[in-house]
């Protein structure tokens, strides 16, 4: 009976999580078809009278390009289901943030394509040129070894002499996704919850190969090649059913985010002494007579209320290994969610990185390269994202504090090519 009710309950769950996920999926995509619409009925009606003004806003923009040429680009990179600059019409996954400086990239990578993929599709949007996946890892993968060609433009070209930035980032270990993963290996989807799903969502999404909905939204799997006209019927039923296909493979990305992948990941990584990291970790829970709950309920978006929930009491498996020595699931109750706030804040397995908690900003003043200094921020995951009212100043606070640092540790000059050290 009690074994009744509980699943009854899990059901009751993923009916309830499905259906606002699904809502919230539509609210996202009308909001840019709308937004779309608008822009093309405005640009209809006032064409004329935008006409008069396009000369002089081709000089202004000519001269606002000059002005930025000599400026290392700041890159907003989005994470899982996220989307870049061009998708889902003139939506923005940040909210506006990257009208805030005047260089500011936002590429579009895989949203669920694994942490290696993402990696390769980001050099190549910096870089320009085919995406080449590498030759051994499409092998082992079972996917083409080339992807799309990106076509540099002005705003893109980051010269020869500044490849040796290092870009501000972090893997993250996240207990969340065993909520949706089996604890037993890090790698597999539980057989019944809102990821099989998503799962079953996008492979048929890619199979139907819709051109102008794959154009407005892409989940980055076209070198997968699961379209109808070159798998067929058959090669849909073998995706669906787990052979074939990257869900098969495990190179997406929800294997990359759970404890077990994370430290596979974080081993092979390094914080650089000559590099300068910052990170705002999010929490939408607060400690009562000692127990986790969920804090400003009526603050939390309704896609992560039950999220909040569920990891607030998130339990390890007794008869499962811990993913790690010293594990306790104490640590991991505070979350944003969707991630548990120690994930956030730099990188701890399987080697704690050098850090600092910031409470006050005086702490870091002046920031010192090869610490991770990082901010705990009341809010959700989706806080800074989509809906820029949500956070009101703290929006401002934090972006501008972001963009703040990057000018202060970049300066405005005109790089020294290649071709001209010998002049």
């Amino acid at each position: 009976m009690f074994r009744w009710w509980v699943s009854s309950l899990q059901l009751l769950e993923l009916f309830v999580s499905s259906l606002v996920h699904l809502l919230f999926g539509f609210y996202i995509f009308s909001t840019a078809v709308a937004g779309d619409m608008s822009q093309t009925i405005n640009d209809l009606f006032f064409k004329p009278n935008l006409a008069s003004g396009l000369q002089n806003d081709e000089v202004e923009k000519q001269k606002s390009t000059t002005s930025s040429d000599d400026l290392p680009p700041i890159v907003l990179v989005h994470g899982i289901f996220g989307f870049g600059k061009g998708k889902l019409g003139g939506l923005s996954y940040f909210a506006g943030a990257e009208k805030k400086d005047e260089r500011v990239l936002v590429p579009d990578l895989g949203s669920l394509t694994s942490i290696y993929d993402r990696a390769r599709e980001l050099f190549y949007y910096l870089k320009g040129g085919q995406v080449d996946y590498g030759e051994e890892h499409s092998k082992a993968c079972g996917h083409t070894q080339f992807g799309i060609g990106i076509t540099l433009n002005r705003m893109r070209i980051i010269p020869f002499t500044l490849w040796d930035i290092r870009p501000v980032g972090k893997l993250f270990e996240s207990c969340s996704k065993c909520l949706l993963i089996r604890p037993e290996d890090g790698k597999s989807l539980k057989p019944v919850c809102l990821l099989q799903l998503c799962r079953i969502g996008v492979i048929l999404y890619d199979w139907f190969d819709i051109p102008w909905l794959k154009n407005y939204y892409n989940f980055g799997f076209d070198h997968y090649n699961m379209s109808w006209k070159q798998i067929g019927i058959w090669g849909l039923v073998n995706c669906l059913m787990g052979k074939t296909g990257p869900f098969a493979s495990g190179d997406w990305i929800l294997p990359d985010l759970t404890i077990q992948g994370s430290i596979r990941l974080n081993s092979n990584m390094q914080t650089f002494p000559d590099t300068y990291y910052f990170s705002y970790a999010t929490k939408q829970t607060r400690k009562v007579m000692g127990i986790t709950v969920p804090s400003g309920l009526l603050r939390i978006h309704p896609l992560l209320f039950i999220r909040v929930l569920q990891m607030c009491v998130w339990r390890h498996p007794p008869d499962v290994p811990p993913p790690y020595k010293g594990y306790r699931d104490e640590e991991w109750w505070d979350n944003d969610g969707a991630l548990n706030t120690i994930s956030m804040t730099h990188p701890r397995l399987p080697v704690e990185h050098p850090n600092h908690h910031v409470v006050k900003d005086s702490e870091c003043q002046p920031l010192q390269p090869g610490i991770w200094y990082y901010k705990i921020v009341e809010g959700d995951h989706i806080l800074f994202i989509i809906n820029r009212e949500r956070a009101g100043l703290q929006f401002d606070l934090m972006y501008d504090s972001i963009f703040e640092r990057c000018r202060k540790h970049a300066f405005r000059k005109k790089p020294t090519m290649p071709n001209q050290l010998s002049q």
